[in-house]
């Protein structure tokens, strides 16, 4: 059995056991609804088209942030391997940064940018641009020393260089460190949703919540995994591709 149907097979196996656990009443409809109650109130909402502007609001904001996240995090990943002195002053924080919870910062990005979509972002910034920083160091310290010696041989520019010899040849790593910037992204998204936002989808599961109105909050929450579950689909399929080409 490939990766792909064992993966799929766990899924199944997980949700029919939660069906079962449901309808036999081992666990209360008051704590949570069977997963054909969550798809049946997801198709209801997008059916409704209620929460179309939340739904667009909270991708947006994830897009945006993941974008900056990577491009940035790339560039001063570059920036920080080109520096010894700057990489051994940086890499010990690198490796310690998660242990600090982010979320403490919101109040400084309340002050800076107000209630409201770039605060948000900020904070999923600040989330999961590490991620990518981490994995470009990682890739870029397996590239062979001979394509460092061609770029110099060829006078190429700290920035072509970057972008001619170091992005492609540690493609494989800034993947992954991509797939964590988005996942980390979502998170910073929909968790600053909750006590940052107005609308979204982090405030109107919230919401929904407060309102003990199960069938919503978990229909929504099933949109967000699916929505994550797509995402890191797609990139793990452009990832694979990406390492067949190379090879």
């Amino acid at each position: 059995m490939t990766r792909g149907w064992a993966s799929l097979a766990v899924v199944a196996g997980l949700v029919l056991a939660l069906q079962i656990a449901c309808r036999s009443g081992l666990l209360a409809h008051t704590v949570i609804i069977p997963p054909t109650e969550m798809a049946a109130s997801l198709w209801s909402i997008l059916r409704s088209g209620r929460f179309a502007p939340a739904i667009a609001l909270t991708l947006g904001n994830v897009a945006i942030a993941s974008v900056i996240s990577i491009v940035a995090g790339f560039a001063l990943g570059v920036g920080i391997h080109a520096s010894r002195f700057l990489r051994r002053g940086v890499e010990p924080y690198l490796a310690s940064y998660y242990a600090v919870p982010t979320f403490i910062l919101y109040p400084v990005f309340i002050v800076l940018l107000g209630v409201g979509s770039a605060a948000i972002i900020a904070i999923a910034v600040v989330l999961a641009v590490v991620a990518m920083i981490t994995a470009t160091l990682a890739g870029i310290d397996g590239i062979p020393p001979v394509f460092g010696r061609t770029a110099r041989a060829l006078r190429l520019s700290p920035w072509q260089m970057a972008l001619c010899v170091q992005l492609p040849a540690a493609g494989p790593a800034l993947f992954t460190g991509a797939r964590l910037a988005v996942a980390y992204a979502f998170i910073g998204v929909i968790a600053s949703e909750f006590v940052l936002s107005g609308n979204g989808l982090g405030y109107e599961i919230a919401f929904a919540y407060n309102d003990f109105d199960n069938p919503t909050m978990y229909g929504l929450m099933l949109l967000v995994v699916l929505a994550v579950s797509a995402v890191n689909l797609a990139l793990e399929w452009l990832d694979r591709r990406l390492t067949a080409h190379l090879r």
